[in-house]
């Protein structure tokens, strides 16, 4: 006989200390370390240099502490958060937080890599061009590209950067009229605002309500002789993939459209599905996701660019060049959209991704890729048993891939609960909030868990019993549910009604300088 085993819920209870930002800590004239004077002949050198409007127009302030009142505070600040190695990163749908690998961490700081300037001369700095050379071919392979670009920082840069290469390549055509760009509304918000921003016409395809996803139909009368390119995210964001993807494809090249593939959702794909097999003419990968090097505000980013042969000549500069076994630069890009990003970009998630791939092999990149979807599958299925309340949207009988996006509309009608009430309760058993989705909301109450391929059964059953406890919660007692966090370093955040006026606004203080000017501190 199998004896289950019982979920046992940890006892969370964040510290809370109430502390000031570092601002709020200075005192003048207090010093954590006391650097010597500098030497008189690097002064009069440095007083010769002309350094016209970018010189400071007045003196740099930063805080004034002493080493032992630094440590506690970032100490207690450290103690104040819900990092990925204290807590379950399901909840961050989208975003892949899948386990940083410390091997990783430590020999980006190592001194061979961390001291490399970005202008030393090329002949000593072999080793992190030959890192770029050989990740550039890995990508190649895992993507079916023919080269890549590791500058852009981030995904929403990336795709900005493959919108300019769009526009770039039809000038250098002789193109006309291609002011149009196609893309879904299940796609990366970005896929749509990137291209506006360069002047493109954005035409979105509402999802199929029994699948999900664009409707043909609807496509091809969208296509037409003006339509430049078409931006799709595949996986989609409710992680339902689009099975017809190169009919699609091959639909946007007979009427001289480019296909761009956002493929930041790739963890469930890697050495399965490859973006240039469907015929897709330029893609991204998020290095900082789906290849470990940390997400977000955890470490830089980069959206390494892929494109086919013909488009080459148009990316960033500059590129990572080999020649008789020398590593080098090539800045001479004539056609190239330019300059994107200082020096080399983020070295160290490509530093990160390169190890990643070399430590893994290509079958244990595809074995992630399939546990990834299986975890996935697992939870869904838990979740959808064993949540009350809880609905997937899109239910034609489809399997989800790395993420799925369901939804709490059925609490919400029980009991007056909501998403955003869920996520604040959360909190209080030591995991981060649900991601939501990209608004508008077109999934009512969602959430979007993603459990990749870091997380085992136990993790996945410890997540999804508590979303079933906090699912009871809000029908034996919704009001403390609503007023939660309540173990938690935090209080709930006060929504900013999307109705806001001026004022409204004018209480928001993202610097310390702004926060300065409107409390009068």
């Amino acid at each position: 006989m199998r004896i289950l085993k019982q979920v046992k819920i940890r006892d969370f209870h964040q510290a809370r200390w109430n502390e000031p930002i570092i601002m709020e800590l200075s005192v003048e004239g207090e010093r954590g370390v006391l650097l010597p004077e500098m030497e008189d002949e690097i002064a009069k050198e440095l007083g010769q240099i002309e350094l016209g409007d970018i010189k400071r127009k007045s003196e740099l302030k930063l805080p004034e502490i002493n080493q032992p009142r630094l440590v506690r505070h970032y100490s207690r600040v450290t103690q104040e958060m819900m990092g990925s190695d204290n807590t379950l990163g399901i909840s961050q749908g989208t975003c892949t937080l899948k386990y940083n690998p410390k091997v990783q961490e430590h020999t980006a700081l190592d001194r061979r890599i961390a001291d490399v300037h970005p202008l030393q001369d090329e002949s000593v700095m072999q080793g992190i061009l030959e890192i770029y050379y050989r990740t550039d071919f890995m990508m190649q392979q895992l993507a079916g590209m023919d080269k890549f670009s590791f500058l852009p920082t981030g995904g929403g840069q990336a795709i900005y950067v493959n919108a300019q290469i769009v526009k770039k390549y039809h000038e250098d055509m002789g193109h006309e009229g291609k002011d149009e760009i196609v893309t879904t509304l299940h796609s990366h918000p970005v896929d749509a605002a990137a291209s506006s921003t360069l002047g493109y016409k954005i035409i979105t395809l509402m999802p199929d309500p029994e699948t999900g996803l664009p409707n043909w139909d609807e496509y091809m009368a969208a296509l037409s002789e003006k339509t430049a390119a078409i931006f799709i995210t595949n996986p989609e964001d409710t992680g339902i993939f689009n099975d017809r993807i190169d009919e699609f494809v091959k639909a946007a090249h007979e009427v001289g459209a480019v296909c761009v593939y956002d493929q930041a959702n790739a963890n469930a794909l890697i050495g399965v599905s490859r973006a240039g097999d469907a015929g897709f003419d330029l893609m991204h990968f998020n290095l900082h996701k789906t290849f470990s090097a940390p997400h977000g505000s955890d470490g830089p980013g980069c959206g390494a660019i892929g494109c086919r042969e013909k488009f080459i000549k148009y990316l960033p500069k500059p590129t990572v060049e080999e020649k008789d076994g020398i590593y080098c630069l090539d800045y001479d890009r004539e056609l190239s959209v330019g300059y994107v990003k200082m020096f080399m970009g983020n070295a160290m998630a490509v530093l990160k991704a390169y190890m990643w791939c070399r430590s893994l092999g290509i079958d244990g990149l595809r074995q992630a890729a399939v546990i990834s979807v299986l975890n996935n599958q697992y939870m869904t299925n838990q979740i959808l048993k064993k949540v009350p309340g809880t609905k997937l949207y899109f239910d034609d009988g489809r399997r989800r891939m790395e993420q799925t996006r369901l939804s709490f509309e059925g609490l919400m009608e029980e009991t007056g609960c909501g998403i955003v009430d869920v996520n604040h309760r959360l909190v209080d058993y030591g995991i981060s909030e649900l991601w939501m989705s990209h608004h508008p909301f077109t999934v009512p109450e969602p959430f979007t868990p993603e459990p990749c391929e870091s997380y085992n059964k136990d993790d996945i059953d410890y997540y999804v019993e508590v979303l079933r406890r906090i699912a009871e919660e809000c029908r034996e007692d919704p009001e403390m549910v609503k007023a939660s966090p309540h173990k938690a370093a935090r209080h709930a955040p006060q929504a900013i009604p999307e109705t806001s006026s001026r004022e409204d606004f004018e209480k928001l203080a993202t610097t310390w300088r702004a926060y300065v000017k409107r409390f009068e501190v």
